[in-house]
């Protein structure tokens, strides 16, 4: 059994060195090419090839979403030999917007935490970061509304997009004792724990805070409060954790956007988010929709905001699978400029490939 065991260790340490050599030989080739476009470059259209063609081929018995990480990872680190990523965030640190960012850019990107959407926007306009990384909706709690209302003002534009699994955990002060007399957390994380928090915390006050991580923030300084967050979150501010899971939904999953300066070229596999709103007459909103159905573009979401330019009048955010580039796409764009009393397209990008 020794033997046999040492067998296996050698050839792990062979072919680890030889990973190590292959690795930076990848390294090398990235380093030149960011020297020939002046620079290191970030392409998502590039990157979700990547990670799609490494899942396509994978054979196992590594899962295909875990080696998609561990390529996320190379690919992060190569792009940092020039100049790493800097990337604001909804923070403070720990908030799943910061997973979000991280399981997008990797660890090699310098997240910037900001104290609120607005901030993350502002930052990226200025040339503070390279990219933001905002939450839009949530499958349980809906839309983030300050989110669709700042893709209707910035010259931003969306590059990509996040999915994360979001699990909930009830967090108090290590040593607290009693029952909590408020609970700390984000609206939309109330939302999404709305009926365990009536069904184990019923009569106890809940107080929206700007994110997860303040409200433990705020549960480490006040022995009376407990806060729903994340386990990123319960680990930087040291919190015990009271119980795991609380979401309503197993499945409550959270969508964010990248934003930049740029959109991203065709990946093969894309999606387009655009804005508009309808003229005032009898069957406008109809009309909005048949460019679509009319050039076979299929809707993957439609959600409807007050335009604050008016009363009773709003904007509807769309996605639609296909890059604006797209003959199809781009036709039903060009009807829909025609239809629409305001049009605004917020970018292209691949769908979201981790």
């Amino acid at each position: 059994m020794d033997k046999e065991l040492a067998q296996h260790r050698a050839s792990i340490d062979a072919i680890d060195s030889e990973i190590l050599k292959l690795v930076n030989q990848r390294a090398g080739h990235a380093k030149a090419i960011g020297v020939l476009k002046d620079g290191a470059v970030y392409r998502p259209e590039r990157e979700a090839q990547v990670l799609r063609r490494i899942k396509a081929e994978n054979p196992g018995p590594l899962a295909d979403e875990t080696v998609a990480r561990l390529f996320r990872e190379i690919m992060s680190a190569c792009l940092a030999l020039e100049k790493p990523l800097a990337v604001s965030f909804l923070g403070p640190q720990g908030t799943f917007t910061q997973a979000a960012a991280i399981k997008h850019f990797g660890h090699a990107a310098l997240t910037r935490p900001c104290a609120s959407i607005d901030e993350v926007f502002r930052e990226v306009e200025a040339g503070l970061a390279d990219y933001g990384v905002v939450p839009v909706e949530n499958s349980t709690g809906g839309a983030v509304g300050t989110t669709l209302d700042l893709l209707l003002q910035t010259p931003l534009q969306v590059c990509g997009e996040v999915d994360l699994r979001v699990h909930q955990f009830l967090l108090r002060k290590a040593g607290a004792t009693g029952k909590p007399e408020k609970v700390y957390s984000h609206a939309q994380s109330l939302a999404q724990c709305h009926e365990w928090l009536n069904q184990n915390l019923s009569g106890v006050e809940r107080v929206a805070v700007v994110s997860n991580a303040e409200a433990a923030r705020l549960a480490a300084e006040d022995g009376a409060a407990a806060a729903i967050a994340g386990e990123a979150a319960a680990e930087h501010y040291g919190l015990e954790k009271l119980a795991e899971n609380i979401e309503d939904k197993p499945d409550n999953t959270t969508r964010f956007l990248v934003i930049g300066q740029h959109d991203a070229a065709l990946s093969g596999r894309d999606k387009t988010s655009l804005a508009m709103s309808a003229r005032n007459r009898p069957g406008a909103v109809f009309e909005l929709l048949t460019p679509l159905a009319r050039h076979e573009v299929s809707m993957t979401k439609l959600e409807s905001r007050p335009s604050h330019s008016g009363l009773w009048e709003y904007v509807f955010f769309v996605d639609v699978e296909g890059h604006r580039q797209d003959e199809k796409v781009a036709q039903a764009l060009a009807e829909l400029a025609d239809k629409a009393a305001f049009l605004k397209i917020l970018g292209s990008y691949p769908v979201a490939v981790l």
